[in-house]
């Protein structure tokens, strides 16, 4: 049986949605991805390569190093959280009900360890 694209109910090979409230959801979904994916691009290719400079200048400076490097990873965590974004290929295999529960968990899990590593890094460093 093919299943329904949003929720992964089993439905007839006739149908794209289950029902009706799926295929809003979808709708939606599809919609905020397409409005915000620019934003959403921008802010991760900066985190992304933030996190790698902090690396670095944790060797030359490490309380600025850690900083942004906690800063970049806190960042980065907020906004998968906020905008759950999931590539094709997971949104093909689980749905977009489930990527995108998965993908916030993702950001969830960024956001804390980074939230953490702010504070052992000011808890070290302020001495």
């Amino acid at each position: 049986m093919k299943k329904c694209d949003y929720c992964a109910k089993e439905i007839t090979y006739f149908e794209q949605y289950c029902d009706e409230n799926c295929e809003k959801k979808a709708l939606d979904f599809y919609t905020m991805r397409e409005k915000f994916t620019k934003v959403f691009s921008i802010i991760n290719v900066i985190c992304v390569f933030a996190i790698p400079v902090g690396i670095f200048l944790s060797t030359m400076r490490p309380r600025l190093g850690y900083l942004v490097g906690t800063i970049a990873l806190t960042l980065l965590g907020l906004t998968v959280f906020a905008l759950p974004f999931p590539v094709e290929n997971m949104i093909s295999s689980m749905k977009i009900k489930k990527a995108v529960k998965v993908t916030r968990i993702f950001g969830a899990v960024c956001f804390i360890v980074g939230l953490i590593l702010v504070m052992l890094s000011f808890l070290i460093f302020s001495k």
